[in-house]
Protein backbone atom coordinates (compact mmCIF):
# COMPACT_ATOMS: atom_id res chain seq x y z
CA UNK A 1 0.00 0.00 0.00
CA UNK A 2 1.43 3.12 -0.72
CA UNK A 3 0.96 7.06 0.60
CA UNK A 4 -1.64 7.54 -2.44
CA UNK A 5 -3.32 4.92 -1.18
CA UNK A 6 -3.26 6.44 2.33
CA UNK A 7 -4.57 9.60 1.60
CA UNK A 8 -7.45 8.38 -0.96
CA UNK A 9 -8.69 5.85 1.69
CA UNK A 10 -7.94 8.24 4.45
CA UNK A 11 -10.60 10.92 2.64
CA UNK A 12 -12.84 8.19 2.39
CA UNK A 13 -13.42 7.39 5.94
CA UNK A 14 -12.95 11.43 7.51
CA UNK A 15 -15.76 12.29 5.01
CA UNK A 16 -18.15 8.86 4.98
CA UNK A 17 -17.27 8.03 8.78
CA UNK A 18 -19.78 11.03 9.97
CA UNK A 19 -21.88 11.34 6.92
CA UNK A 20 -24.85 8.97 6.96
CA UNK A 21 -23.29 7.26 4.14
CA UNK A 22 -21.13 4.04 5.42
CA UNK A 23 -17.32 4.72 6.08
CA UNK A 24 -17.10 0.58 6.08
CA UNK A 25 -19.10 0.13 2.82
CA UNK A 26 -17.31 3.28 1.13
CA UNK A 27 -13.93 1.76 2.17
CA UNK A 28 -15.14 -1.73 0.94
CA UNK A 29 -15.52 -0.23 -2.50
CA UNK A 30 -12.68 1.60 -2.68
CA UNK A 31 -10.38 -1.45 -2.00
CA UNK A 32 -12.60 -3.87 -4.26
CA UNK A 33 -12.29 -1.91 -7.11
CA UNK A 34 -8.66 -1.21 -6.35
CA UNK A 35 -7.56 -4.88 -5.91
CA UNK A 36 -6.87 -4.52 -1.98
CA UNK A 37 -9.55 -6.16 -0.70
CA UNK A 38 -8.77 -9.21 2.18
CA UNK A 39 -7.51 -9.14 6.05
CA UNK A 40 -4.56 -6.58 5.16
CA UNK A 41 -7.09 -4.20 3.98
CA UNK A 42 -9.35 -4.91 6.15
CA UNK A 43 -7.14 -4.22 9.22
CA UNK A 44 -6.19 -0.93 7.88
CA UNK A 45 -9.45 -0.04 6.96
CA UNK A 46 -10.48 -0.29 11.07
CA UNK A 47 -7.03 1.43 12.08
CA UNK A 48 -8.11 5.05 10.18
CA UNK A 49 -10.91 5.18 12.41
CA UNK A 50 -8.20 6.30 15.23
CA UNK A 51 -8.14 9.50 13.02
CA UNK A 52 -11.91 10.09 12.66
CA UNK A 53 -11.74 9.27 16.63
CA UNK A 54 -9.53 12.38 17.35
CA UNK A 55 -11.93 14.46 15.05
CA UNK A 56 -14.97 13.45 17.44
CA UNK A 57 -13.30 14.59 20.70
CA UNK A 58 -12.26 17.26 19.14
CA UNK A 59 -15.69 18.68 17.74
CA UNK A 60 -17.39 17.54 20.74
CA UNK A 61 -14.68 18.06 23.72
CA UNK A 62 -17.27 20.65 25.74
CA UNK A 63 -19.51 17.86 25.62
CA UNK A 64 -17.18 14.92 26.30
CA UNK A 65 -15.25 16.72 29.16
CA UNK A 66 -18.74 17.45 31.02
CA UNK A 67 -19.16 13.84 30.31
CA UNK A 68 -16.05 12.45 31.83
CA UNK A 69 -15.98 15.01 34.66
CA UNK A 70 -19.57 14.13 35.82
CA UNK A 71 -18.60 10.02 35.83
CA UNK A 72 -15.37 11.11 37.92
CA UNK A 73 -17.94 12.46 40.27
CA UNK A 74 -19.92 9.38 40.11
CA UNK A 75 -17.10 6.61 40.38
CA UNK A 76 -16.41 9.25 44.02
CA UNK A 77 -20.13 9.04 44.70
CA UNK A 78 -20.33 5.06 44.28
CA UNK A 79 -17.36 4.75 46.62
CA UNK A 80 -18.58 7.25 49.27
CA UNK A 81 -21.78 5.71 48.89
CA UNK A 82 -23.97 9.07 47.97
CA UNK A 83 -25.29 7.61 44.51
CA UNK A 84 -28.33 7.57 43.57
CA UNK A 85 -30.28 7.34 40.24
CA UNK A 86 -33.29 10.21 41.57
CA UNK A 87 -32.93 12.76 39.91
CA UNK A 88 -29.47 12.74 38.07
CA UNK A 89 -28.66 15.71 36.29
CA UNK A 90 -28.71 16.02 32.43
CA UNK A 91 -24.40 14.71 32.06
CA UNK A 92 -25.04 11.96 34.37
CA UNK A 93 -28.47 10.53 32.86
CA UNK A 94 -26.79 10.70 29.30
CA UNK A 95 -23.87 9.04 30.46
CA UNK A 96 -25.99 5.99 32.07
CA UNK A 97 -28.15 5.96 28.72
CA UNK A 98 -24.54 5.49 26.96
CA UNK A 99 -23.77 2.76 29.12
CA UNK A 100 -27.42 1.02 28.68
CA UNK A 101 -26.87 1.98 24.23
CA UNK A 102 -23.64 0.21 24.40
CA UNK A 103 -25.01 -3.32 25.67
CA UNK A 104 -26.00 -4.39 22.13
CA UNK A 105 -22.12 -3.70 21.23
CA UNK A 106 -21.04 -6.37 23.06
CA UNK A 107 -22.93 -9.13 21.86
CA UNK A 108 -21.91 -8.13 18.86
CA UNK A 109 -18.87 -8.53 19.88
CA UNK A 110 -18.77 -12.56 19.65
CA UNK A 111 -19.68 -12.46 16.26
CA UNK A 112 -17.30 -9.85 15.10
CA UNK A 113 -15.59 -12.49 12.02
CA UNK A 114 -19.26 -12.91 10.78
CA UNK A 115 -19.40 -9.14 10.68
CA UNK A 116 -15.68 -8.92 8.77
CA UNK A 117 -16.19 -11.76 6.44
CA UNK A 118 -18.38 -9.90 4.20
CA UNK A 119 -15.44 -6.95 4.13
CA UNK A 120 -12.41 -9.14 3.17
CA UNK A 121 -14.77 -12.34 0.70
CA UNK A 122 -14.18 -9.72 -2.56
CA UNK A 123 -17.68 -9.49 -3.00
CA UNK A 124 -20.42 -6.55 -2.75
CA UNK A 125 -23.23 -7.83 -2.93
CA UNK A 126 -24.03 -7.10 0.45
CA UNK A 127 -22.11 -3.92 0.22
CA UNK A 128 -25.02 -3.44 -2.06
CA UNK A 129 -28.10 -4.57 -0.06
CA UNK A 130 -26.66 -2.94 3.38
CA UNK A 131 -26.36 0.45 1.17
CA UNK A 132 -30.31 0.00 0.13
CA UNK A 133 -31.25 -0.57 4.16
CA UNK A 134 -29.09 2.71 5.19
CA UNK A 135 -31.36 4.65 2.65
CA UNK A 136 -34.91 2.96 3.52
CA UNK A 137 -33.57 4.25 7.27
CA UNK A 138 -32.57 8.12 6.43
CA UNK A 139 -36.19 8.05 4.18
CA UNK A 140 -38.06 6.84 7.23
CA UNK A 141 -36.58 8.97 9.22
CA UNK A 142 -36.50 12.16 7.37
CA UNK A 143 -40.28 11.54 7.41
CA UNK A 144 -41.05 11.50 10.77
CA UNK A 145 -42.44 13.92 12.96
CA UNK A 146 -39.62 15.85 14.64
CA UNK A 147 -38.72 15.15 18.38
CA UNK A 148 -37.83 17.15 20.96
CA UNK A 149 -35.99 14.25 23.59
CA UNK A 150 -33.16 15.25 25.38
CA UNK A 151 -30.54 13.92 28.11
CA UNK A 152 -33.18 14.75 30.41
CA UNK A 153 -36.34 13.03 28.23
CA UNK A 154 -34.42 10.21 26.89
CA UNK A 155 -35.65 6.76 27.87
CA UNK A 156 -33.89 3.08 28.59
CA UNK A 157 -35.60 2.09 25.41
CA UNK A 158 -34.60 4.90 23.25
CA UNK A 159 -30.81 4.10 24.14
CA UNK A 160 -31.38 0.49 23.81
CA UNK A 161 -33.18 1.12 20.36
CA UNK A 162 -29.77 3.31 19.50
CA UNK A 163 -27.37 0.55 20.86
CA UNK A 164 -29.22 -2.15 18.22
CA UNK A 165 -28.91 -0.02 15.37
CA UNK A 166 -25.03 0.47 16.44
CA UNK A 167 -24.49 -3.35 16.69
CA UNK A 168 -25.63 -3.82 13.05
CA UNK A 169 -23.36 -0.85 11.55
CA UNK A 170 -20.53 -3.06 10.83
CA UNK A 171 -21.85 -4.56 8.16
CA UNK A 172 -20.35 -2.77 5.45
CA UNK A 173 -22.70 -0.72 3.91
CA UNK A 174 -24.95 0.13 7.20
CA UNK A 175 -23.83 3.64 8.24
CA UNK A 176 -23.02 3.97 11.81
CA UNK A 177 -23.84 7.14 11.96
CA UNK A 178 -27.17 6.73 9.74
CA UNK A 179 -28.54 4.48 11.78
CA UNK A 180 -27.89 5.55 14.89
CA UNK A 181 -29.53 9.04 14.48
CA UNK A 182 -31.94 7.80 12.25
CA UNK A 183 -33.31 5.37 14.97
CA UNK A 184 -32.48 8.28 17.85
CA UNK A 185 -35.16 10.29 15.34
CA UNK A 186 -37.44 7.50 15.08
CA UNK A 187 -37.53 7.26 18.64
CA UNK A 188 -38.04 10.84 19.31
CA UNK A 189 -35.07 12.50 19.68
CA UNK A 190 -34.26 16.09 18.82
CA UNK A 191 -31.99 16.08 15.93
CA UNK A 192 -29.07 17.98 17.94
CA UNK A 193 -28.96 15.34 20.61
CA UNK A 194 -29.47 12.67 18.28
CA UNK A 195 -26.16 13.29 16.67
CA UNK A 196 -24.36 14.12 19.32
CA UNK A 197 -25.83 10.79 21.06
CA UNK A 198 -24.85 9.01 17.75
CA UNK A 199 -20.87 10.42 17.18
CA UNK A 200 -20.01 10.22 21.45
CA UNK A 201 -21.14 6.60 21.46
CA UNK A 202 -19.34 5.88 18.65
CA UNK A 203 -16.16 6.87 20.74
CA UNK A 204 -16.00 3.68 22.86
CA UNK A 205 -17.00 1.97 20.38
CA UNK A 206 -14.08 2.59 18.09
CA UNK A 207 -11.69 2.93 20.62
CA UNK A 208 -12.51 -0.97 21.57
CA UNK A 209 -12.60 -2.08 18.08
CA UNK A 210 -9.10 -0.58 17.45
CA UNK A 211 -7.51 -2.11 20.66
CA UNK A 212 -8.91 -5.42 19.51
CA UNK A 213 -7.31 -5.23 15.60
CA UNK A 214 -4.07 -3.70 17.24
CA UNK A 215 -3.87 -6.72 19.29
CA UNK A 216 -4.64 -9.14 16.38
CA UNK A 217 -2.20 -7.10 13.99
CA UNK A 218 0.89 -6.84 16.41
CA UNK A 219 0.11 -10.96 15.95
CA UNK A 220 -0.20 -11.58 12.81
CA UNK A 221 2.18 -8.88 11.32
CA UNK A 222 1.40 -5.56 9.22
CA UNK A 223 2.55 -5.29 5.67
CA UNK A 224 1.57 -1.62 6.02
CA UNK A 225 4.24 0.53 6.89
CA UNK A 226 4.42 2.94 9.99
CA UNK A 227 4.17 6.68 7.54
CA UNK A 228 1.44 5.07 5.23
CA UNK A 229 -0.25 4.15 8.62
CA UNK A 230 0.35 7.24 9.92
CA UNK A 231 -0.37 9.37 7.08
CA UNK A 232 -3.74 7.86 6.75
CA UNK A 233 -4.75 8.02 10.29
CA UNK A 234 -3.83 12.01 9.68
CA UNK A 235 -5.76 12.62 6.79
CA UNK A 236 -8.93 10.96 7.86
CA UNK A 237 -8.83 13.08 11.29
CA UNK A 238 -8.75 16.39 9.18
CA UNK A 239 -11.28 15.18 6.78
CA UNK A 240 -13.15 14.13 9.58
CA UNK A 241 -13.51 17.65 11.77
CA UNK A 242 -14.74 18.79 8.58
CA UNK A 243 -17.04 16.25 7.79
CA UNK A 244 -18.42 16.73 11.11
CA UNK A 245 -18.79 20.78 10.56
CA UNK A 246 -20.64 19.39 7.75
CA UNK A 247 -23.26 17.04 9.48
CA UNK A 248 -24.15 19.93 12.09
CA UNK A 249 -25.04 22.09 8.63
CA UNK A 250 -26.87 19.24 7.99
CA UNK A 251 -28.70 18.93 11.16
CA UNK A 252 -29.70 23.10 10.70
CA UNK A 253 -31.24 22.85 6.89
CA UNK A 254 -32.60 19.82 7.55
CA UNK A 255 -31.36 18.01 4.38
CA UNK A 256 -30.74 14.05 5.68
CA UNK A 257 -32.61 13.07 2.42
CA UNK A 258 -29.96 14.09 -0.01
CA UNK A 259 -27.52 11.21 1.64
CA UNK A 260 -31.07 8.95 1.52
CA UNK A 261 -31.43 9.22 -2.83
CA UNK A 262 -27.37 8.76 -2.38
CA UNK A 263 -27.16 5.64 -1.04
CA UNK A 264 -30.37 4.92 -2.90
CA UNK A 265 -28.51 4.87 -6.13
CA UNK A 266 -25.16 3.90 -4.58
CA UNK A 267 -27.01 0.75 -3.43
CA UNK A 268 -29.03 -0.27 -6.80
CA UNK A 269 -24.92 0.28 -8.81
CA UNK A 270 -23.53 -2.00 -5.80
CA UNK A 271 -26.00 -4.54 -6.40
CA UNK A 272 -25.95 -4.18 -10.04
CA UNK A 273 -22.05 -4.76 -10.12
CA UNK A 274 -22.04 -7.48 -7.50
CA UNK A 275 -24.53 -9.15 -9.78
CA UNK A 276 -22.44 -8.94 -13.27
CA UNK A 277 -19.53 -9.83 -11.59
CA UNK A 278 -21.29 -13.06 -9.95
CA UNK A 279 -22.23 -14.17 -13.34
CA UNK A 280 -19.16 -13.24 -15.33
CA UNK A 281 -16.67 -14.74 -12.68
CA UNK A 282 -14.93 -12.12 -13.56
CA UNK A 283 -14.31 -8.90 -10.96
CA UNK A 284 -14.21 -5.57 -11.76
CA UNK A 285 -10.86 -3.70 -11.17
CA UNK A 286 -10.38 0.01 -12.11
CA UNK A 287 -6.73 0.47 -11.25
CA UNK A 288 -3.87 -0.81 -9.06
Amino acid sequence: MTILDAIIQGIVQGLTEFLPVSSSGHLSLVQHFTGQSGETGAMFSILLHFGTLVAVVVAFFPTIRGLVLEGCRMVGDLFTGRFSLKDPSPERRMILMLLLALLPLGAAFFIKDFYAAFSEDGDILVEGVCFLITSGLLFWSDRTRKGEKDAAAMTPGDALAVGIAQALAPMPGISRSGSTIATGLLMGLSREYAVAFSFILGVPAVLGANVFEIGDAIAEGMSVSPLVLAVGMAVSAVVGFFAIKMVKWLVKSDRFEIFAWYTLVLGVLTVGVGVYELISGQPIVLFY
